[in-house]
Order: C-alpha cells, then sequence, then structure tokens
C-alpha cells in the first residue's frame, strides 16, 4: 500500500468508525433493551458471561460462537478497565462487538479487493478505499452492526478465510471457516466455495493446456457461453474421473475436506443442521429464492446490473437465443409454480421489509409472481454476464454455492443473501467514478431511510405495550 493510499484508508476507516459510533450511541438510547433475537442472544451471552455454559436457550438456532468471542472479548476488557456490575455484558457492551466487527470487515473488504484486483493496473488506491467503504455500508449488512446479531461476526470470519485461501494459507482458511460456522451453520457452504477456489484454478490451469493442445480457439476459458457449457461440463466430468488428479485436488484442499466431514458428523449427531428451534426452520427446495436473491442484487448493484448498455446486450442475446431463453422461461414458471412456498413469519411479523414487499407485490394477484419471470432472466443474465471475466470453472463453482445457500431456506429473509452477494461483489470488475459515487450515495440514502424508520417510526401492537421498530 503506497503511502497516499495508507493515509486515505486510515481517514476513510476512521470516519466510518466515528459515523458509527455517533449511530451506536443513538440506536442505545432509543432502543437500550434486547429487540427482537436479541431477547434470545444477549440472556445467552449474559449465561455464558456468568459462567452458566450448560445452559441453553431452545429457541436459539445457531452454534454459541458469538457468545464464546463475546466473553472472550468483553471479559478481558472488563478486568483490565476494572469494569464490575451490570455494565459487564449489558446489552450496550455486548452490541459493541459488532461494532468492532463492521472495522475488521472494512479491513477484510479492502485487502479482498486488493488481492482479487491486483492485476487490474487501472484501478486507483482511491477506487479501492471507495469500494471497500461503500461495501461496509451496505445496508442489509451494516444495520445489523448496532444491534446483537450473528450476521457481523459470521461475515467478518468467512472474509477473512476466503482472504486466507486466496494467499494460499488453506490451514488457516478453513480454521477461520470452522469459526464462522460456529456463528451460523450455513457458513460451511463458504468453506466448499474455498475449496472450490482452489480447484477451480487447477481445472481452469488444465482447460487452457488442453485447448493449447487441440488448438481449438472457438471454446474460451473465460466465457461460458450456451455454446461452451458441454464441452467445459464434458471436460470436468473427465478430469474429476481421472485419480491422479483427485489425488492432487484431495492434497490441496485437504484442510476443507476435514471441516466439510466434521459438518456432516455434527448434522448426523444432531440430526439435522438446525440447533434449538427446528420447527421454524425446515429445510425445504425453495427454488425462488435464487429469483428473489438475483432481484435484491439488482436493486443494491443497480449501478452495475442495470444499465442501458446491460439492456442493450440482454436484448441482443435473446434475439440470438430464443430456444435457450424460452426453455429457462418455462423452467423458471414451472419451478415457482411448484417449488413456491411462504413461511408463517413472512405472513405475521410486520416489522420486517420483507413482510411489506410480499404483501405489496405478490398478493397483489397470484399471476404477479409468474409475471416477474422476464425481469429474473434479466437479472440472472446481467448478473452472470457481470462475472465473464472469472473463469466458467469459478462461475460454476459459486453458483453451486448460491444454490445450496440459498435455496433449502424456506424463509425468505434479506440477512441470508449478504455472504453471497458480497462475494459476488467483490469478484465483479470495478465501476468508473461516477458509478462507485452513486452506488455509495444510494446506500448511504437506504441507510439514512433505514434507521429513520427504526429510531423515530415506532408503533404498538394491539396485544402488547412493547415499542416496536421496523428492520431488515
Amino acid at each position: 500500500m503506497e503511502r497516499a493510499e495508507a493515509y486515505g484508508f486510515s481517514g476513510a476507516m476512521s470516519g466510518a468508525f466515528l459515523l458509527s459510533c455517533l449511530l451506536f450511541a443513538a440506536v442505545s438510547r432509543r432502543q437500550r433493551g434486547p429487540y427482537m433475537d436479541e431477547v434470545f442472544h444477549v440472556p445467552q451471552a449474559q449465561a455464558y458471561c456468568h459462567g452458566r455454559f450448560l445452559q441453553w436457550d431452545p429457541m436459539i438456532t445457531t452454534l454459541p460462537g458469538l457468545y464464546l468471542l463475546s466473553v472472550g472479548v468483553v471479559k478481558p476488557a472488563a478486568w483490565l478497565l476494572g469494569w464490575t456490575g451490570s455494565v459487564v455484558c449489558s446489552v450496550g457492551m455486548l452490541r459493541f462487538i459488532n461494532l468492532l466487527f463492521s472495522a475488521g470487515n472494512f479491513y477484510l473488504l479492502y485487502l479482498l479487493l486488493f488481492k482479487i484486483h491486483q492485476k487490474n493496473k487501472a484501478v486507483s488506491g482511491f477506487q479501492r478505499i471507495l469500494s471497500a467503504l461503500t461495501l461496509t455500508m451496505f445496508p442489509t449488512l451494516y444495520f445489523f452492526t448496532f444491534l446483537y446479531y450473528t450476521d457481523p461476526g459470521s461475515v467478518f470470519f468467512t472474509l477473512f478465510s476466503y482472504l486466507m485461501c486466496l494467499y494460499g494459507n488453506h490451514k488457516t482458511s478453513a480454521l477461520l471457516g470452522f469459526c464462522g460456522f460456529m456463528f451460523r451453520q450455513t457458513n460451511i457452504v463458504w468453506t466448499v466455495f474455498c475449496a472450490g477456489n482452489v480447484i477451480a484454478e487447477k481445472l481452469n490451469e488444465a482447460w487452457k493446456t488442453e485447448l493449447q493442445k487441440k488448438k481449438d480457439e472457438k471454446i474460451s476459458s473465460r466465457k461460458g457461453s450456451f455454446s461452451d457449457l458441454s464441452s467445459v461440463l464434458q471436460f470436468l466430468v473427465e478430469y474429476l474421473l481421472s485419480p491422479k488428479n483427485l489425488v492432487t485436488l484431495t492434497a490441496l484442499t485437504w484442510p476443507y475436506i476435514i471441516l466439510v466431514s466434521l459438518f456432516f458428523v455434527f448434522v448426523f449427531v444432531n440430526g439435522g443442521i438446525v440447533v434449538g428451534d427446528r420447527s421454524s426452520h425446515e429445510a425445504c427446495l425453495h427454488f425462488p429464492q435464487l429469483f428473489y436473491f438475483l432481484s435484491f442484487t439488482v436493486f443494491f448493484s443497480f449501478p452495475h446490473l442495470l444499465t442501458p448498455t446491460k439492456i442493450r446486450k440482454f436484448l441482443l442475446s435473446l434475439r440470438k437465443h430464443p430456444v435457450q431463453y424460452s426453455l429457462i422461461t418455462v423452467v423458471s414458471l414451472f419451478l415457482i409454480w411448484k417449488f413456491t412456498y411462504v413461511h408463517k413469519y413472512l405472513l405475521a411479523d410486520n416489522r420486517h421489509y420483507t413482510f411489506y414487499v410480499w404483501r405489496k407485490v405478490f398478493q397483489r394477484h397470484e399471476l404477479v409472481k409468474y409475471l416477474l419471470v422476464p425481469f429474473y432472466i434479466f437479472a440472472g443474465w446481467s448478473f452472470a454476464d457481470t462475472l465473464k471475466s472469472k473463469s466458467i470453472f469459478w462461475i460454476l463453482m459459486y453458483f453451486v454455492c448460491l444454490l445450496a445457500v440459498t435455496v433449502p431456506q424456506k424463509l425468505l429473509e434479506f440477512r441470508y443473501f449478504i455472504l453471497p452477494f458480497l462475494i459476488y461483489r467483490l469478484n465483479i470488475p470495478f465501476l468508473s467514478l461516477y458509478r462507485q459515487l452513486l452506488e455509495l450515495a444510494f446506500y448511504v440514502l437506504v441507510n439514512a431511510v433505514t434507521f429513520y424508520l427504526f429510531l423515530n417510526r415506532t408503533f404498538q401492537w394491539e396485544n402488547s405495550d412493547e415499542v416496536q421498530r421496523f428492520m431488515w
């Protein structure tokens, strides 16, 4: 990092942390007690603070990574600073843990952008800093910086694991992946993603060698169009059926294989992936979740995905491949028809934005969910088009992980989209400075509206005296 870039990064990180501290103070003043899922997380962490490690709330569905780390940070800090009494492991103190995670995420996002795009000399240090700041302010993640939820810590350990993977420190990456798993079990998918990065790199090298041998310039290892896919899949099958190649890949990815094996042991012993309240977290094949994710991504990445150039290219692709798009349309309609699920929480809890999205859009008419298919197809095409700089094997690996982390979820919950979105956003090319600033301004606006609603537009339910607040 050059000196000017280092100063710029330090200034941006300090400014973001100061802003976060001011917002943290505002949230803590208005909402002093636990809110929403905090009513489960806070008492559990406080029980651990008092040494009651065998106590467990059966409503909690994640492993105790957040609570163990909180005790590991708060207890030594309290001892060093001489804190005693209720301030130790108070709601505010526990929430502050996520403020520290947010600062760590800023640094990790910057390092990942630097590593992933290091070959692109046209990208300036200012653009890297601006992009890292923008992703730190990503509204769905940023909001939970100020509550005691698992999301900031889950993102921190997953991004850290990804960074170590990119630098070839696979044992460290797997260890950090285990920490991420302890925050949220579905993070095991991103351990598979890290292993997939290694495999995709070896496959791409072998694919280029294969092309050079055959001198077949018609097949590109970089684009992955419809005509290329069958050749790529055939090569993939042949490569993975070779015992020599399998031994090589196993030698490279054994730390991840051990962690994934431990995950399957956990699922077998636990009787499922969820700990605690399983009745509200049943797995199912909810394929429209992929469509919701693509829509979510278009909304938050519209400077990248929703441009006149993209629309023109999509219409041209549509004209060139009518049969393929017709087939995709039919499959999409079928998946929506047979695999749409509506979770009871989505219909009952009017504090979440998803409640209003579902009621104002999808519940207007039975046909709405089908009429959105053309938009889903455009969103999917535009999404894939921004990843064309990656190898076809990386794209296939990412999409497998994307399906694994979204489709089994019955509940439409924007928090589940945070990590797949960030991984995607880190790997697409940089925009012009104007579009980067537009993206940041949009995130700031969404955050401002979100915090205004949360802090000021409170309401009450008829059967409860508690103050209710709008949130993601």
